[in-house]
């Protein structure tokens, strides 16, 4: 009888410390219930198919928003730009030339760069607008000034591109450098490929194309499978070739815990999950899948529709339903998010009887 009592007694004090039992990941009850508090610090959204429009035009956060011009094909002739280099050589036949020494027939003028005004100096012509033009069109242009002075002159001009007729490849590739463009219909492949194409090193690199001070992205291997990707580059371009380093953790009752790099332009919650190996079957609660994201500043919005009005975000999934499953199939995980599976309640409940049996058991076996 004694010993039954003191058994009782054990198994009483095995319940009441059972709640304190290590845990892989907190229950959804815990991280939530401040929601309900008189000033939450954070916002809690549960997702659905009725909000996932709504949602779906909230700002993106964590960078690397992924987008890129198209392809277009350009014209094959290139234009000039101020900082390009013109070479002329110039004809004439006629008898006591301006431009020729006696019995000389050609001139062959130094070097001249193209002002930031795009334009050069000719002597006996002045200043001459070539800015904008094609080779054959400057060409012409000049031809015809001369004829004032000179009306049987030929004129002979070759271009070397300056740095607003070329395009930098920075890095990722097996020759960096500064890359003349040939001509307006030069393709980002056809540079990649002139710098030796992209380093094998690199884990699931992404290009980089820095224009007029925007920045656009895509993936390497869309970039080399779809030719509607393969855009042509203008003078001043920068195009670098680099690691996709944005990630996305995995925290709880997961199949692993870890930093989740993106392998594709688009990761959603349910993909999310497919990544980290799914939730624990044991101790996972599958109505209590979250995802905590936080929103810059400028991003708020007083009503909560084209944005948050908080800046912390906890967004919430039920996965034992159809709704929650199609919602988390569409809602994009952004970088930097944190995806938390939370503890299921049944976990602890578990370990109580399994702590009580194993004391009935000793019980018993006394």
């Amino acid at each position: 009888m004694r010993l039954g009592f003191i058994c009782a007694f054990v198994i009483m004090g095995v319940t009441l410390q059972a709640c304190s039992l290590p845990r892989g990941a907190a229950l959804s009850s815990e991280i939530l219930r401040e929601k309900d508090a008189k000033e939450p610090t954070f916002a809690v959204i549960a997702v659905s198919r009725s909000n996932m429009g709504q949602l779906a035009k909230w700002p993106r956060t964590g960078g690397g928003g992924y987008g890129w011009i198209g392809a277009k094909a350009g014209p094959a002739s290139p234009v000039i730009q101020s900082g390009d280099t013109i070479n002329l050589v110039i004809w004439d036949s006629q008898e006591n030339s301006l431009l020729m020494a006696r019995d000389q027939k050609t001139v062959s003028m130094a070097p001249i760069e193209v002002s930031a005004t795009g334009a050069i100096f000719v002597p006996y012509l002045g200043e001459v607008a070539i800015g904008g033009l094609t080779p054959d069109a400057a060409r012409a242009e000049i031809q015809k000034a001369l004829e004032p002075i000179a009306a049987s002159a030929q004129v002979q001009l070759s271009v070397e591109q300056g740095m607003r007729n070329a395009v930098d490849l920075v890095s990722g590739v097996g020759s960096p450098g500064t890359y003349p463009l040939p001509n307006r219909n030069y393709s980002i492949l056809s540079l990649l490929a002139q710098g030796g194409g992209i380093a094998p090193g690199l884990k699931n690199p992404l290009v980089r194309l820095i224009r007029d001070g925007k920045t656009y992205e895509v993936r390497a291997d869309r970039l080399l499978s779809e030719a509607n990707k393969n855009t042509t580059l203008r003078g001043g371009d920068k195009v670098i070739v680099r690691d996709d380093d944005r990630y996305f953790t995995a925290l709880g009752a997961t199949g692993r815990e870890s930093l989740v790099t993106f392998e594709q332009d688009h990761i959603t919650a349910l993909e999310a999950m497919s990544l980290v190996g799914g939730i624990n079957d044991a101790r996972a609660d599958p109505k209590g899948v979250l995802i905590l994201r936080e929103y810059p500043a400028r991003a708020l919005r007083a009503d909560g529709i084209k944005g948050p009005a908080m800046k912390q975000v906890v967004f919430t999934f039920d996965l034992t339903s159809a709704d929650g499953l199609f919602a988390a199939r569409n809602f994009a995980v952004n970088p930097g998010d944190s995806v938390l599976a939370t503890e299921s309640p049944l976990a602890a409940a578990n370990t109580v009887f399994g702590l009580a049996r194993s004391v009935v058991g000793l019980n018993n076996a006394l």
